[in-house]
């Protein structure tokens, strides 16, 4: 939101005064004198006036999840336990999920509250690279990597997958790296070549990496050199 329009939002502060007073100096955002009324501020930032906070910092929270078989990719529901039951009640406020799995799925999955930088992580023209461990029921064929390196026509999105990389690890197993994330988009390309996934096992997205310490049903905050990688790539 635009800062001028925050303080426009305040009892009795019309536009015209919102600009008057940043113009004149009296009102910081994060402590420091902004001169700037277009200035965008998302809710991650304090502004005041003259010393007097109207919008005080909500706290961002990034949360990485080692997902367990079994839990919904969802913050409530009325028959299925969900990842949020995973996660301590203290920080369930506004958390979403970025980039999610279905029930059966397990591994790497992404909380936060902050809006702007899931988009930046799930969002498919951006292409930050989602790595999978997959178990088919039948063995791969040869022509499957060449099958998804071309890319597969999904009819109810009327679009082609982006070039996706299949690293074979045995007869029905294989490390998939696809840069999009569409709608049980693996499980999909696999059915399109005549197999079925029976395990998918997510371990990367982009530079955030399952470690094999995080276990199963277990979480733990990002740091802030793998939260700077996604607002960077």
């Amino acid at each position: 939101m635009k800062l001028s329009r925050i303080l426009s939002n305040q009892d009795g502060t019309s536009r015209k005064s919102a600009n008057a007073l940043i113009a004149a100096g009296r009102v910081t955002v994060n402590d420091l004198p902004c001169r700037g009324a277009a200035q965008e501020v998302d809710r991650f930032s304090s502004v005041a006036v003259d010393g007097e906070v109207i919008q005080a910092a909500d706290t961002p929270c990034y949360l990485m999840l080692h997902k367990p078989a079994g839990y919904l990719s969802a913050t409530v529901d009325s028959v299925h336990p969900t990842v949020l039951d995973l996660i301590s009640p203290d920080l369930h406020r506004d958390l979403h999920i970025a980039g999610r799995l279905d029930r059966s799925s397990t591994g790497l999955l992404i909380l936060t509250n902050d809006g702007q930088w899931s988009r930046q992580l799930t969002e498919p023209r951006i292409k930050i690279p989602k790595v999978y461990r997959v178990t088919t029921a039948d063995p791969i064929s040869e022509e499957t990597a060449e099958r998804f390196a071309e890319g597969l026509w999904f009819e109810y999105e009327q679009l082609r997958t982006s070039p996706a990389q299949l690293e074979q690890l045995g007869e029905r197993e294989a490390r998939v790296t696809i840069y999009e994330g569409r709608y049980h988009q693996i499980k999909r390309m696999f059915h399109r070549v005549g197999n079925r996934v029976t395990a998918l096992h997510r371990e990367r997205m982009g530079e955030l990496k399952l470690q094999g310490d995080l276990k199963p049903g277990t979480y733990r905050p990002l740091t802030a050199q793998e939260i700077d990688s996604v607002r960077q790539a």
